[in-house]
């Protein structure tokens, strides 16, 4: 599914219409969610999927490598399953190591500018769990993902609607399927 390397300077697209998706699980291997999302998107020719936790097994991320690809896409996906109402540890070190000052925010840090930044998530509650009414979690999942929205506003880019598919723990393999082919035309358009 990683496509090792860098991406090529002579793809048949224009750098503007390139999508990254940075797919952060602690045991991909394991995963019956988010690894059959990024095979779902991993034949386009326009997206590069890139695993980070398998990449980086230490947390320790080459930055000019992770940086080099932020730069060479236009669209930029974090797919994550959501974890004690957060990323996962390995995406939260990725964006600390990665998203420097001078490079992502401050005076200088223009480079994520104008991108677009899709959220790909799972939940293992179903959409009740996230509503303002259930006396559980209290927080919608806009508000919970508002640390992330701060994030992309910090960096300068548009944070789109987020994809969610909740219950991930129940879903069927038919429900599975319908929302693995959406995410694929949310990235084909």
């Amino acid at each position: 599914m990683t496509r090792p390397g860098l991406p090529s300077a002579t793809s048949a697209r224009p750098a503007s219409s390139r999508t990254l998706v940075v797919v952060a699980h602690p045991d991909l291997a394991s995963s019956r969610i988010t690894a059959r999302l990024a095979e779902a998107v991993s034949d386009l020719a326009h997206v590069t999927v890139h695993e980070i936790g398998p990449a980086y097994p230490d947390g320790r991320f080459d930055i000019a490598r992770e940086q080099l690809l932020l730069r060479d896409h236009d669209r930029i996906v974090w797919q994550f399953p959501w974890h004690w109402y957060s990323v996962p540890a390995v995406l939260k070190a990725w964006i600390d190591q990665v998203l420097t000052h001078g490079f992502a925010y401050g005076a200088s840090g223009t480079e994520l500018r104008g991108k677009t930044l899709q959220l790909v998530t799972s939940t293992g509650g179903p959409a009740e769990s996230y509503a303002s009414v259930d006396p559980t979690s209290r927080f919608t999942m806009t508000q919970l993902l508002a640390p992330l929205d701060a994030t992309a506003r910090l960096t300068g880019m548009r944070l789109a609607e987020p994809l969610v598919l909740h219950g991930a723990r129940t879903v069927s393999d038919e429900n599975l399927a319908v929302h693995a082919k959406r995410y694929r035309e949310l990235l084909d358009s």
